[in-house]
């Protein structure tokens, strides 16, 4: 009998530990809850809506996309860190989980608040302004800012958003201070400018593509290493003379800190299939972005993030920008 507590606690963990076996192999249970902390209509929620649906068959449940912006999307992920980690919420995010810890002094969640899944894709940016501005060229556009400073306006979607960060790299490979205007989204941004109300912006191919080949905006050039294939007549900012002028902005998924092992798998084989997904494929070429099925997994997507943490604190550091 004097073993009997020690029987009882063991026969509770080996039962606990069953339920939790049964209700991983159950998962889903209900739809899952895919978060983009930015605005819908913006370039991350492009991704999300396409992804979602590309996932949906592996799952067997409906992936709803949920927009939950502001604070440079702090704001959605500290709400995925704080969820119930069963595997019905999950976060996508942007380049801008590697900047936050930079931005802000304390952004409400830290790496180690998050189970990784796995890298998506990887984005070019664009340069391109309203459609009616002055110049016509990098070369154009780069002597007007330099020449008008007081007068240009430069659009983001915010402190952390991948429009503010390639803001910024723009504004320190031309050494000028230019008015900077924060939206709280992409979409709202791209409307004022569409809308001729700001002068240029910095932001995703899936955001800015359709407008460039509808000539609803000039653009100027392309973030990327190589010119993008549907964008052919757009030169790189290398190209342009803007040596390490290079820019991506990968997405990666995460599920909150404590998610079961067998459900991170299911969401990774999903993922895994999502990106495997023609339509999807097909949608995401159309718009520039590059897949990377062959990193879409959690030991790739940590490595990313802690060789990104202290490259972009680098360079917001020599740019003057303190954290808020």
């Amino acid at each position: 009998m004097k073993n009997f507590p020690l029987k009882l606690a063991s026969a509770l963990v080996l039962g606990v530990a069953m339920l939790g076996g049964t209700a991983s192999a159950q998962y889903p249970e209900r739809p899952v809850n895919m978060v983009v902390p930015f605005s819908a209509g913006g370039p991350t929620d492009t991704v999300a809506r396409s992804l979602a649906e590309a996932m949906r068959p592996s799952l067997g449940e409906t992936v709803v996309v949920e927009n939950k912006g502001g604070a440079g999307g702090t704001i959605g992920v500290t709400q995925v860190a704080r969820s119930k980690p069963d595997g019905h919420t999950i976060l996508l995010m942007h380049i801008g989980f590697s900047t936050a810890q930079s931005l802000y002094k304390n952004p409400g969640y830290t790496s180690d608040s998050f189970d990784p899944i796995g890298l998506v894709l990887d984005v070019p940016m664009t340069i391109i302004a309203r459609s009616d501005f002055p110049a016509n060229d990098i070369k154009e556009l780069v002597e007007y800012i330099k020449a008008n400073p007081d007068k240009v306006s430069l659009a983001n979607a915010g402190i952390g958003a991948a429009s503010q960060l390639c803001g910024t790299m723009l504004t320190s490979a031309i050494g000028v201070d230019l008015l900077t205007v924060p939206y709280k989204g992409t979409g709202p941004a791209m409307n004022d400018l569409l809308g001729k109300q700001v002068d240029i912006m910095c932001d995703q191919t899936t955001n800015t593509s359709q407008h460039i080949k509808a000539g609803t905006v000039k653009a100027y050039a392309v973030t990327s290493k190589e010119r993008v294939p549907t964008l052919p007549d757009l030169p790189t900012m290398q190209e342009s003379g803007y040596d390490g002028f290079e820019v991506g902005i990968w997405h990666g998924m995460w599920a909150p800190k404590g998610t079961p092992q067998p459900v991170l798998d299911k969401l990774q084989a999903a993922l895994k299939a999502g990106l495997a997904d023609k339509a999807f494929q097909d949608r995401m070429a159309g718009l520039g972005a590059n897949l990377l099925p062959d990193r879409a997994n959690p030991e790739a997507l940590t490595a990313h993030v802690n060789q990104q943490v202290p490259q972009w604190a680098e360079l917001f550091k020599k740019a003057g920008i303190e954290p808020q």
